[in-house]
């Protein structure tokens, strides 16, 4: 057998079989392969334990990793239950974790398939295997040594010591028949270590491929069912990209427009939030102490369950000022050390406070009375109706062009925010919260015309008026108009829009009782990202109209104001099916009128139609012009809250108010002047309002312009003016909503006016 270089020898190399035959003859060739298996069999020990050593390194280093991944998993779910939920990063987060725990788990079934395979046959083989080779060696050796020592001997014994010769030759054929057979078992270890040494070898192997195969297996497997939901993930975030761009594109628009508003630094309004029995207002004030050294300390109060409360800090128990504010007063206090202040007296005791400007007394004062008129009159003002044309009370008029809001009903005046409440609440569904169902609500969107809780109007502020205007229905000022609008529209017609696909969503609405993050994920999902609602193939149904929109309760007709065309005609309303195809700014335009159909305008609306779309085969008109032919005051009003352009003129150089003067529309007109309508504007033919009055000889219109020139003059001049304007517009106000037919007046002989 030849013999292979020094130092190159490798365990695929150990082919060395031991010959019986040569062991019985103990010859040179013999000796030198013992001496090579011996060598060989070394060298495979001292591999096989730095194999076991390192096998050891990696099931520890392996199981290091295992530790460090389910921390890491650890980790990922403390992610996922911070802040409010999101369910699609929750189902992404929980997919993550659940896959990546799998994997792990498959990597310790590989790790104890490893550790079982060392165990069972390279730690089996250094243990068993190769001590049986070392016994046999051991027995080998010394009995080569015994028959070295014996064959001396005999060769030593002299010739005439017959005794002595005979008993060498008996131990060495003792020595030599040990000798032997410890040669033929050394022989038989030899070669029984080295075929065992190739297939535990070898089976070692093929354990670790046949673990490692499934762990890989199970990991491609569990890939494969992801694979889906990937390609889903992948598609949702890129929508979530875009939609944030657009958040941020908003915020920032936002962020600039506050920060536009409020750079003057003034003292921001007392701020509204809901409370136990629902805050009215909150905010800073600064408290005399009722000591002897009357120190002044600055404090959060806030008005809520009717009492007066205050507190330091937001997790310091609440004081109460005053338990029951029906048996306290308020009053202003002029001869006081210090500016703003005001006194909120009980029987029991007085609480001097202190604002940080007259603006901010003024809305507390009125504040804390409106609570008290609130607190007496509740009750009965459920009940007992009362006429919307009540309020007494003359708003100013900010400037030459914005009439003031004559005609209007006054939340702070005792029962005229209690009646507009419970008016607007009679409407089917606004007893309850449009978007979390809380009854009794006290707080309305004008724009979308729904009724809200205290909660929900926070939020609906947070969108910003391009989303939501938010108006209280007790504290605030109502115009009769705006009033009417809330009763045409309602929870019920809004929701059918905005909540079209909740249903077939499977969606959760929250209810009273859910949290903030909750109503604030739900109203902005609804408003702003707009997920529940359908598409525009269907023709809405309006109130009084002949058609019904998707699900919309036939309502019976009500009696429809006639329109006086002048030199403006609108064209009649196309087939209901041939609204299908509409562009939502052109659909919005089909619904202004004649007839308007409110439900579908606010359908049109929610997909985006831009209110002042542009209608070029129809002399540029928009739809505000539209239902301004059409004679609709609700229609108009609606356009207005919802941002129309009350100046946008049509080919002719014609705004609404113009369209409003040649029609003989004067309950339109006293709406257009009182949001701000250009008087000087002229048309093509230069023509302004007035002279297109005079010339349609409108007694009504001509007094209203000639009413508002004379106000912005005296605007100009700085004067304040007298109220008389402001009865002559609260008339014609209530006129429009109440009477409209007592409009249609004409007087040829305008040389009194």
């Amino acid at each position: 057998m030849p013999t292979p270089p020094p130092g190159v020898t490798t365990l695929a190399e150990m082919t060395v079989k031991l010959d019986f035959e040569e062991c019985l003859k103990d010859s040179p060739r013999f000796r030198a392969s013992i001496e090579l298996v011996e060598a060989e069999v070394s060298e495979l020990e001292t591999r096989l334990e730095k194999l076991l050593k390192l096998g050891t390194g990696l099931l520890e280093s392996g199981r290091h990793y295992l530790a460090t991944g389910r921390a890491f998993i650890a980790g990922i779910c403390d992610l996922a239950h911070l802040g409010p939920p999101e369910p699609m990063m929750a189902e992404c987060l929980d997919k993550f974790t659940e896959s990546l725990n799998h994997k792990l788990d498959s990597h310790a079934e590989l790790l104890d398939a490893t550790q079982n395979t060392l165990q069972q046959q390279i730690q089996s083989l250094v243990k068993e295997g190769l001590r049986g080779f070392r016994e046999a060696r051991r027995d080998f050796w010394r009995g080569a040594e015994s028959l070295e020592a014996a064959l001396t001997h005999n060769a030593e014994v002299p010739r005439r010591r017959t005794q002595e010769a005979e008993e060498a030759v008996s131990a060495l054929k003792a020595a030599r028949a040990g000798y032997r057979g410890r040669a033929l078992d050394y022989a038989l270890q030899v070669n029984v270590i080295e075929d065992k040494r190739k297939f535990d070898i070898m089976e070692f192997v093929l354990r670790l491929v046949e673990a490692q195969a499934t762990h890989f297996q199970q990991g491609h497997e569990e890939l494969s069912q992801l694979a889906q939901y990937r390609k889903e993930l992948g598609a949702q975030l890129h929508q979530l990209v875009l939609n944030s761009a657009r958040e941020k594109r908003d915020m920032e628009q936002r962020h600039v427009l506050l920060k536009q508003k409020e750079l003057g630094g003034e003292e921001p309004e007392p701020s509204l939030r809901e409370g136990p029995g629902g805050a009215v207002m909150e905010g800073h004030l600064f408290k005399r102490a009722s000591n002897a050294f009357k120190t002044w300390s600055r404090r959060w109060f806030t008005i809520q369950s009717n009492q007066l409360v205050y507190q330091k800090k937001y997790k310091d128990p609440v004081t109460v000022v005053v338990d029951d504010l029906r048996l306290c007063t308020v009053k202003l206090c002029p001869d006081s050390e210090r500016r703003f202040c005001f006194e909120v007296v009980s029987p029991s005791k007085s609480c001097l406070l202190q604002a940080d400007s007259e603006r901010l007394l003024q809305l507390w004062v009125s504040a804390v009375q409106s609570s008290i008129a609130t607190a007496f009159s509740q009750a009965d003002l459920e009940n007992s109706p009362q006429s919307s044309g009540q309020g007494s009370g003359h708003p100013a008029m900010g400037s030459a062009t914005t009439m003031g809001c004559g005609g209007v009903t006054k939340g702070r005046e005792r029962g005229g925010g209690g009646h507009v409440a419970a008016q607007v609440q009679s409407v089917d569904g606004n007893a309850q919260c449009c978007d979390c169902r809380e009854p009794a609500p006290e707080w309305a969107s004008i724009n979308l015309g729904v009724t809200l809780c205290i909660q929900c109007s926070g939020i609906h502020r947070s969108l910003g008026v391009h989303f939501s205007k938010v108006r209280s229905l007790t504290l605030d000022s109502w115009e009769p108009e705006l009033v009417k609008l809330m009763c045409e529209l309602g929870n019920v017609m809004i929701n059918q829009i905005y909540e079209a696909r909740v249903e077939a969503m499977a969606v959760k609405k929250p209810g009273p009782t859910c949290s903030r993050q909750e109503k604030e994920a739900w109203i902005h999902a609804k408003y702003v990202e707009k997920k529940f609602l359908t598409k525009l193939p269907e023709i809405r149904g309006r109130r009084g109209g002949q058609g019904t929109a998707r699900g919309y309760p036939p309502l019976p007709p009500k009696p429809s104001m006639k329109p006086q065309l002048g030199r403006f005609r609108s064209k009649p309303e196309a087939p209901s099916d041939s609204l299908e195809s509409l562009h939502p700014g052109a659909l919005l335009f089909r619904a202004a009128g004649p007839p308007p159909s409110l439900p579908t305008m606010a359908d049109a609306l929610a997909h985006g139609a831009d209110v002042n779309w542009v209608n070029g085969s129809r002399e540029n008109a928009t739809p505000l012009i539209q239902a301004t032919a059409a004679n609709s005051l609700l229609a108009c009003e609606f356009l207005l809250q919802n941002g129309a352009n009350v100046n946008q003129a049509d080919s002719h150089g014609r705004g609404p108010l113009h369209h409003a003067t040649i029609l003989g529309h004067t309950g339109l007109a006293c709406l257009f002047l009182k949001r701000g309508a250009d008087l000087g504007s002229q048309d093509s033919e230069g023509k302004d309002p007035l002279t297109i009055a005079m010339e349609t000889a409108n007694a009504d219109i001509v007094t209203l312009l000639r009413l508002a020139k004379m106000r912005e003059a005296e605007v100009a001049q700085g004067q304040a003016g007298d109220e008389t304007y402001l009865d002559i517009f609260r008339d014609f106000s209530l006129m429009a909503s109440d009477d409209p037919e007592k409009l249609t007046r004409r007087n040829h002989d305008l040389h009194t006016l």
